[in-house]
């Protein structure tokens, strides 16, 4: 079990790691968002059930929190690109696809 919670620790950290790697190097907010979400939502859930697996006690607890982050985190991430792009916040010159353009008068 010790050993399981360690590297459930290590991947975590890694996965948030790379996260944080990519708040910095993607062009604009939406990448930023994308990026991030993936990463730290996995990061968060292996660094959580990792924490369980070195405290038996505890393992319950910590897979309700990580199945509420697994639940939560891409719809709030979904909800702020989404009123972003509302607002009007540019793309990147990069983006070569716009799904909520406003000019096909559809949203996909």
């Amino acid at each position: 079990m010790f050993i399981i919670g360690i590297i459930l620790i290590t991947i975590g950290v890694i996965f948030s790691t790379l996260g944080a790697l990519g708040l910095v190097r993607m062009p604009d907010l939406y990448n930023r968002l994308q990026t991030s979400t993936k990463a730290t939502t996995l990061g968060a859930f292996s660094t959580i059930i990792g924490v369980g697996f070195l405290n038996p006690a505890w393992l319950i607890k910590t897979i309700v929190i990580a199945t509420f982050i697994l639940l939560t985190a891409p719809i709030s991430s979904h909800n702020l690109a989404r009123a972003s792009h509302k607002w009007g916040i540019p793309l990147s010159d990069k983006t070569s696809v716009d799904k909520y353009d406003s000019k096909t008068g559809k949203e996909e």
